[in-house]
């Protein structure tokens, strides 16, 4: 498989995702997050439209990149929201296929989600900008991604892909630290673990996390 085209944003931070309100968004802005997530995918109780995304957006210029994250998105519905508002990255739940011709005709960096269950579904290629790395959904989920799930951080140990990634799934403030040491993920993505209820972000969880995701960082 080809190699990325280069991903222009930072290979190592943290992703907080799912923003929906205005103290979540300025705790990112305030605590240093890397990029900040809006969700466009109805099912998911952390849905944004196209206009509350940019209202929140415009709080603050500059600051951490915006992420819209799609699941198995039509052309019209991307359409509708980057008419909506500004969007640095597109994060996907698509076929590696699909993802690849969206960024090569959007010019937009493309992110994939890499839902996996063992070592052996780890990818050892990447088509697009980078790859997030999470567990696969259960059976009777309703969502593609956001069940809190864990990922067995053992499968990940030694892994050290060409490419740009990110661990997901299961991360909050107390075990982010140990998954960055135990897995050496460049870049963490957390979205109910810094959560005071469903779609609505504690400013303090939030800070706690970013301080925690980085220590190993620091270490080495």
């Amino acid at each position: 498989m080809a190699q990325p085209p280069g991903d222009t944003m930072p290979h190592r931070g943290v992703k907080i995702c799912g923003l929906t309100e205005e103290a979540g968004f300025d705790a990112c802005v305030e605590h240093g997050a890397d990029w900040i997530g809006f969700v466009f995918f109805e099912r998911s109780p952390r849905n944004i439209t196209p206009q509350q995304a940019d209202r929140l957006s415009r709080r603050h210029v500059g600051g951490p990149k915006r992420v819209g994250l799609f699941v198995h998105p039509d052309d019209d519905a991307l359409a509708r929201v980057l008419d909506g508002v500004k969007l640095d990255i597109l994060q996907l739940y698509a076929s590696p296929e699909r993802a690849l011709a969206l960024s090569q005709r959007l010019g937009v960096p493309v992110w994939l989600s890499q839902p996996v269950s063992s070592r052996a579904e780890l990818p050892t290629g990447c088509l697009v900008d980078r790859l997030l790395i999470e567990p696969k959904p259960p059976a009777q989920a309703t969502r593609p991604g956001g069940n809190a799930q864990k990922l067995d951080w053992s499968m990940l140990h030694g892994w050290h892909p060409p490419f740009p990634w990110m661990l997901a799934g299961g991360l909050n403030p107390e075990n982010v630290e140990e998954a960055v040491t135990l897995t050496g993920a460049p870049a963490v993505d957390v979205s109910s673990g810094v959560e005071s209820a469903p779609g609505v972000k504690s400013p303090e969880a939030i800070k706690r996390f970013i301080q925690n995701a980085w220590k190993p960082h620091f270490s080495v």
